[in-house]
């Protein structure tokens, strides 16, 4: 190791304050950090300062709200303007946790950047080169929402917690060592929807507006009226409203017509998927057709498919049924348990 000074970033929760005693006791001259990213954060840079004065490290705040709206509330906003569903927490890894944090470490002389997220990164002698990998945490692991992070900042990466396999531990390491957060509540929410409302949240910071229209199904006949494609998402059975001898599903959507198109269930699943916008890990670029392992949403399993490259796309051909394909969200790539790399469902 060149230095061992890291710059972690602290949420005020229970994974990142235990990061940081990981981190001390491993040796790293650890410097907290908590980012401003959207409205009040003032309890959760106060549960961070506890923790680092009870650690005996150093803590700071950094206003980055500007850089999140660019990045994460903007891209939000325009995808449910153009009908797709996003995941915020990836283009937040990105441009905010895995960018802006690694240029301000730099800043402050570290050469690492440490965050409490379940994910693993190693150097692989396969394939001589750093990697990102699934967490052993089975359902904790939050490798999926990493693939868009920059690959030439992996070395820099450190994840304390990788090789842990229950939040249990770790709210009891928590405990033993006197911390404050150790039964503090995880957030589940997007941080800038802490309701989950997020209709209202459209509604309120964007020129997005309640526009009616047909619902339709594959044959195009109107089955009913929507208030808003921004209401609805792929997969949806629930607030249809529609009287149908068989259960309804959000199959689509045509924005040009400001039709929802629903379907029965078995028009849901597709073995095909195109992503743009890719990152990729492992390789420079997928050259021929490769056997994987793929995620299409957090919550779902991974399925095997075939990928290969066309220019700036990449084609998913599943070999099996795949439920629920939606537009905005990433499909990620594995190898075992190593990070390919992903890109966003078109």
């Amino acid at each position: 190791m060149k230095n061992k000074k890291v710059l972690l970033g602290m949420s005020g929760g229970v994974d990142s304050s235990v990061s940081a005693l990981l981190l001390k006791k491993q040796g790293f001259e650890v410097l907290g950090i908590t980012l401003n990213l959207y409205g009040d954060n003032t309890k959760n840079v106060q549960d961070a300062k506890k923790v680092c004065e009870k650690l005996d490290i150093k803590h700071i705040s950094y206003d980055l709200e500007d850089k999140f709206k660019k990045y994460v509330i903007d891209d939000f906003i325009h995808c449910y303007k153009n009908a797709m569903t996003p995941n915020p927490c990836i283009e937040c890894n990105r441009y905010i946790k895995f960018g802006a944090m690694y240029d301000i470490a730099k800043e402050f002389g570290c050469e690492y950047i440490a965050t409490g997220h379940y994910a693993k990164v190693e150097y692989s002698k396969k394939y001589q080169k750093w990697v990102l990998k699934k967490s052993d945490n089975y359902y904790k692991d939050q490798s999926y929402v990493l693939w868009n992070i920059p690959k030439d900042i992996l070395e820099h990466v450190i994840f304390p917690l990788s090789n842990f396999e229950s939040k249990d531990e770790i709210r009891k390491i928590a405990k033993e060592n006197g911390l404050e957060v150790a039964e503090k509540k995880d957030s589940e929410d997007i941080c800038f929807v802490p309701d989950g409302n997020y209709k209202e949240f459209l509604e309120k910071n964007s020129d997005i507006v309640k526009k009616e229209g047909d619902i339709v199904n594959l044959s195009g006949a109107k089955l009913g009226r929507h208030n808003g494609l921004y209401n609805y998402t792929i997969g949806q059975r629930k607030g249809l409203k529609i009287s149908y001898k068989e259960p309804l599903f959000v199959l689509g959507f045509n924005k040009e017509k400001n039709q929802v198109i629903v379907d029965t269930e078995k028009n849901l699943y597709k073995r095909e998927a195109y992503v743009n916008n890719i990152n990729l890990l492992l390789f420079d670029e997928i050259k021929e057709k490769m056997e994987v392992n793929v995620k299409t949403r957090y919550t779902t399993k991974d399925f095997k498919a075939i990928i290969y490259q066309e220019n700036d796309k990449i084609k998913i051909e599943f070999l099996e049924d795949v439920r629920a394909i939606t537009p905005g969200q990433s499909a990620v790539f594995y190898l075992d348990d190593i990070v390919v790399g992903g890109g966003k469902i078109i």
